[in-house]
């Protein structure tokens, strides 16, 4: 028997009200991912990318429309049934890391376990592993004041971790970051997608979208388009003037500039 999708949204719609407005944030949302999957959802500002983050984070409710998450109802849940599931079932990495400062990296990885009541009494022995899973091991008593932003980002990803979430939600990851600790931390996410976890990434940037295997872009409260990386034609062309742009500095720098008549 086939398992159900991580995600299954269908008919998505999210109305807010703004005084006599009425602002359509998701316009009718059908979006599928399976186990395992790695997709990266993309879009300017005001597109509903961020709408249907906090839905699929079971932060916020649809107006309209169902969401399963791994065959669970949460269109159909209470505040505290979807508390639960955002303790149990997903793992958040926010851009601003979220760390509590004056904890120390193993009590901040413990965190989510004491609000749950299937391994609150194994949180410790959860953490350390969690902490080892990201190659932070030897920085378990170490506060965020103490280690660099990819350290910190590291220690947010084995927050996102330690319950063993069906889904890992990650939101601009690498905005915090500089290009080398972007990269180390898409290597992590490639590493644990691997290992069998189940990704969701949130970007406007394309070089990060490329990590995925899957980018669904969003405009107007909709998806505009859902495609294999590899495939993807906005991705494509973005490869190809990036490469160009590689060779006309690699050019650039051999030859130098010209010189200045004088």
């Amino acid at each position: 028997m086939t398992s159900p999708p991580v995600i299954q949204v269908r008919a998505l719609r999210k109305i807010y009200r703004m005084g006599t407005e009425r602002v359509h944030a998701l316009a009718g949302v059908d979006l599928r991912v399976n186990q395992n999957e790695f997709v990266a959802i993309m879009g300017a500002s005001g597109s509903g990318k961020s709408t249907l983050m906090n839905i699929i984070g079971c932060l916020d409710k649809p107006t309209s429309g169902t969401y399963e998450l791994s065959g669970r109802p949460t269109h159909q849940m209470g505040a505290l049934e979807l508390a639960r599931v955002r303790s149990e079932e997903v793992g958040f990495v926010f851009q601003t890391f979220e760390l509590l400062p004056r904890a120390t990296a193993l009590k901040n990885v413990q965190l989510p376990l004491l609000y749950s009541k299937k391994r609150w009494w194994r949180a410790h022995r959860s953490a350390k592993h969690a902490l080892d899973t990201v190659g932070l091991l030897d920085r378990i008593h170490h506060k965020p004041s103490q280690m660099s932003g990819g350290q910190r980002q590291r220690v947010a990803v084995a927050r996102a971790l330690v319950n063993y979430p069906s889904l890992l939600l990650a939101d601009e990851p690498t905005g915090n970051l500089d290009s080398k600790t972007s990269g180390e931390i898409l290597t992590l996410f490639r590493d644990l997608h691997e290992s069998g976890q189940t990704i969701v990434m949130v970007t406007h940037e394309e070089d990060i979208a490329g990590h995925a295997d899957r980018i669904v872009r969003m405009r107007d409260g909709r998806i505009e388009s859902d495609y294999p990386t590899d495939v993807d034609p906005i991705h494509r062309i973005w490869l190809e003037q990036a490469a160009t742009a590689a060779t006309s500095r690699a050019a650039t720098t051999i030859t130098g500039p010209e010189p200045l008549e004088v």
